[in-house]
């Protein structure tokens, strides 16, 4: 790749800000402020450069693949329009929360293998580093081929434990942030009968394109698996260690919960439920994840810890997009509008942080040897940011500058 000197603008380095010229060739960064030698030059005088954002949850794809309920679209498609989604946002490496479920439809293991499928097939059109999160129903024992599969593949996916089946049947009288972990044998289950519980599974039917009565009856053979889930765990985190696979649990709600998990491998805690998950994780040094949503809104809309708080009390190392690509930006903002951190403490909780934690040691931070994972901001003082470039590996992923500045930006 021809070599660029981004000049002039306000660099987001790991401790702090200062105007730099960034010398990127080869998609590498190359050096801050050294000669040009002949590289093309892009004047970004008034503007922001930050290390492009690592993305370890976002299931916002999902949208693109089903964008009403009970209405799919081509999944290659959906990842081509969520690719450019991605670069839009200034997201570099995204890890798709694939979620791997024995309901049929959008979360199915059929939908699982087309999107693995759709992924390889694709990866050469693709700007940005499309990677998945294979987000695994530890009910769903028809998942395991689809993951050893996906193990074998260049690049390595991250493996989560969601146990979404156990939340979905436990009884009212119990709130879901203080559910007993999930393989107790007293597990509190709810009468199945419950108007609450049966308005609770129509979204989930609609999505699973069945009928109220046959999800729910899908649901309770499926609760007859119970006695080989912690078995079937075993095997997919003896899969994940072997392949070096970075492994998540998910909504964690007690500290036995967090045990289990890290004692197969899982040293990430990703959006943990209570208070005390949290400080066990912290003492135990594993990372913890909140969503950005969280975040930039302001609190979760789950009742969970807020965002603002966890990190201010350092109880929080990585913000993922969630459900919403914008937000790992708006997060930012918002937080340092309230004053939780500094401009160069906060963007590690989107870029160096996650990388970091998926064991990507190229990527997330300005300096010499990185990659050219690079986002450029239309930053005003007072103004919300918006971006207007991103680099993936050097090459130009997007670009929203306007003609005028795009041609002041070519070769001095």
């Amino acid at each position: 790749m021809d070599a660029i000197v981004i000049e002039g603008a306000r660099v987001i380095l790991e401790d702090r800000i200062e105007r730099a010229a960034v010398r990127i060739e080869g998609g590498r960064i190359t050096g801050l402020d050294v000669a040009r030698d002949g590289a093309a030059r892009i004047d970004a005088r008034g503007k922001t450069l930050a290390p492009a954002f690592v993305d370890i949850h976002g299931d916002a794809f999902e949208r693109q693949i089903m964008p009403r309920p009970g209405v799919t679209v081509p999944i290659d498609a959906a990842i081509l329009e969520t690719d450019r989604h991605l670069a839009v946002n200034g997201i570099a490496t995204a890890y798709h929360a694939l979620t791997l479920s024995w309901e049929p439809g959008l979360r199915s293991v059929e939908t699982g293998w087309d999107m693995l499928r759709s992924l390889t097939r694709l990866r050469p059109r693709l700007t940005v580093e499309n990677r998945l999160q294979l987000r695994w129903e530890t009910f769903c024992p028809d998942a395991i081929p689809l993951m050893a599969e996906a193990l074998a593949a260049k690049d390595v996916p991250a493996v989560a434990f969601n146990d979404h089946t156990s939340s979905a049947l436990l009884h009212p009288s119990v709130a879901l942030h203080d559910r007993p972990f999930d393989l107790v044998p007293d597990y509190p289950v709810t009468d199945i009968n419950a108007p609450a519980f049966r308005a609770k599974m129509d979204g989930r039917a609609k999505r699973s394109l069945m009928d109220q009565d046959a999800y729910i009856a899908l649901m309770l053979s499926v609760w007859n698996r119970r006695p080989r889930v912690a078995d079937d765990i075993a095997v997919v985190a003896a899969m994940a260690a072997e392949r070096g696979a970075p492994m998540l649990s998910h909504d964690d709600s007690q500290t036995e919960t967090r045990d289990f998990y890290r004692a197969h491998g899982a040293r990430i805690a990703e959006f943990p439920m209570h208070e005390r998950v949290f400080l066990s994780a912290r003492e135990r040094g594993d990372w913890i994840v909140l969503g950005a949503p969280n975040a930039m809104r302001g609190g979760s809309h789950l009742g969970s810890p807020g965002a603002a708080d966890m990190i201010t009390r350092g109880l929080c190392d990585i913000l993922a997009s969630d459900y919403f690509y914008p937000a790992m930006l708006g997060a930012v903002v918002r937080l340092l509008a309230d004053g939780v951190a500094s401009l160069p403490t906060l963007w590690k909780l989107v870029s160096a942080n996650p990388a970091a934690a998926m064991g990507l040691v190229d990527r997330g931070r300005i300096a010499p040897g990185q990659r050219a994972d690079l986002l450029l901001l239309d930053w005003p003082d007072q103004g919300i940011p918006a971006p207007i470039r991103t680099w993936v590996a050097g090459r130009g992923g997007y670009s929203a500058l306007p003609d005028g500045a795009l041609q002041q930006a070519q070769m001095a």
